[in-house]
């Protein structure tokens, strides 16, 4: 009877008071960059736009990662001055990606006024500039520097076979279908590009460059000639056709070297994550809708039609530990789960929600800890030598890798093949002798010469050492 009764308890609670059972236990956020101007206009800028949606999405995640108040908070996270120990950030040497970032932090750790000041021992208060503004430094991603300038994003990766991979596309059948089918409608948009592509180049192969030159300006330029909302809806599906076959192939994973990577960052902080007890709570990436398209093949999303395209600016995915265990502190690691959320845009440009979607072709939304490990080491990248071999990358940051591997490998043939180093020295001392004492019996031969007895050539009256004697003198 009592057990009815407790059950009757549970079934009365509100649902918000049941979804507060789960815990938060950590997130990894990789976050697109902000409105920019065109690529095909370089230097690209992040425009106030863009920097002001970065700004509204950091909030928005300030809203359900850091508030104390909110069902998502993330467990043991300071919710109002920033603990540098549990949060950390990085972006590509890229102006409109770190500005973006620095943007998207202001929001999600707000300036606190007045706490920040700080009084001296003498009883001077120091007031903290711009109203407590909280400083979260970002570092270095390795490739994607300069990206926003250039409109080939793979060859920001740096990866050789990536690149190769990529440029394979424009041998397929499919683009050049595309690029034959879609000629018309290129060459009939050299009066709205206004010169900024030349006669040569209004094709297919330029789809993305073609539409980002028209999207910024139907944003920003209000003199602009703008093709009609439907052939800019062609174009943006034909600029996401191009772009997601750049970034993606089912058969070449390396081209997909981008989502690779991310994925190997993402596994490698959420263990950190579970390893240290939950110290690290939030770590953001900052980067461009390339990592997503990769990304969203490997991972098995780009079933669904909604992520073979590019995200739009200020655009979020994360990654978040959950567990449903009472208590606090990391539970083990076969109570903890990984929920996978995107959201299209940000909170400027309509809902702010955050939406679960199934990883690796699962039906769940979310999915055991180590059930997501194994899948995600599957097509992850997790080291730097990893990432030189999969690339076929030698020089640079891989001249060191390469001698270390073959150093490594060099070792590990002498140690692993049953014969330690001062064995195989006297081997060789061995060999040597007997390639000498070859030599000698050929010199013998070839010259008439004998060895003679210490004991012969002293009844000679030569001496008393072994030598070598003409066979003629024995005759003598």
């Amino acid at each position: 009877m009592a057990i009815i009764h407790t059950l009757l308890a549970i079934a009365s609670l509100p649902l918000a008071d049941l979804a507060s059972a789960e815990r938060v236990l950590g997130a990894y956020i990789f976050q697109r960059h902000g409105d920019r101007t065109a690529k095909g206009l370089p230097p690209t800028k992040l425009t106030d736009l863009g920097y002001n949606q970065e700004y509204m999405t950091g909030n928005f995640f300030h809203e359900r990662y850091i508030s104390a108040s909110s069902q998502n908070h993330i467990e043991g996270i300071s919710s109002s001055v920033v603990n540098l120990a549990q949060i950390s950030a990085s972006a590509p040497q890229d102006t409109v990606i770190q500005i973006s970032g620095q943007a998207f932090l202001q929001g999600l750790y707000p300036p606190v006024g007045s706490a920040a000041n700080e009084t001296l021992r003498n009883g001077t208060t120091v007031y903290s500039p711009l109203s407590g503004y909280q400083l979260i430094p970002m570092g270095d991603v390795q490739s994607g520097s300069s990206s926003e300038d250039n409109t080939w994003l793979q060859s920001t990766s740096e990866c050789n076979n990536a690149e190769v991979s990529s440029n394979d596309y424009f041998y397929s059948s499919s683009y050049q279908q595309l690029l034959s089918s879609t000629s018309s409608l290129y060459k009939s948009l050299e009066s709205n590009l206004n010169n900024t592509v030349s006669s040569s180049g209004l094709s297919f192969k330029n789809a993305f460059t073609i539409w980002d030159l028209l999207n910024v300006a139907s944003i920003h330029n209000a003199s602009a000639s703008i093709p009609s909302d439907a052939v800019m809806e062609e174009l943006l599906v034909l600029a996401n056709t191009h772009e997601f076959n750049l970034a993606y192939n089912s058969s070449e994973p390396i081209r997909a070297v981008a989502g690779m990577t991310l994925a190997g960052e993402v596994l490698t902080s959420l263990n950190k994550t579970i390893s240290s007890g939950g110290k690290s709570k939030l770590n953001i990436q900052f980067g461009a809708y390339a990592t997503f398209l990769a990304y969203f093949g490997l991972a098995g999303l780009s079933n669904n039609v909604n992520f073979t395209g590019m995200p739009v600016y200020a655009s979020s995915m994360t990654w978040e530990l959950v567990t449903n265990t009472s208590g606090t502190g990391m539970p083990s690691e076969s109570d903890i789960n990984v929920r996978f959320l995107f959201h299209n845009g940000t909170s400027i440009e309509g809902s702010t929600e955050l939406e679960a979607y199934p990883l690796f072709g699962q039906s769940d939304v979310e999915i055991p800890w180590t059930q997501f490990v194994d899948s995600t080491k599957k097509f992850a990248i997790t080291s730097q030598q990893q990432w030189c071999q999969a690339c076929g990358n030698s020089t640079g940051i891989c001249s060191s890798t390469s001698d270390s591997s073959s150093n490594a490998s060099s070792s590990k043939s002498s140690s692993s093949g049953g014969m330690s180093l001062a064995v195989a020295g006297v081997i060789g001392a061995m060999v040597t002798l007997g390639v000498l004492a070859g030599l000698t019996a050929l010199l013998l031969l070839v010259f008439n010469l004998r060895l003679v007895r210490k004991s012969t050539l002293a009844s000679l009256g030569r001496g008393s050492e072994t030598s070598i004697t003409p066979v003629a003198e024995k005759a003598a």
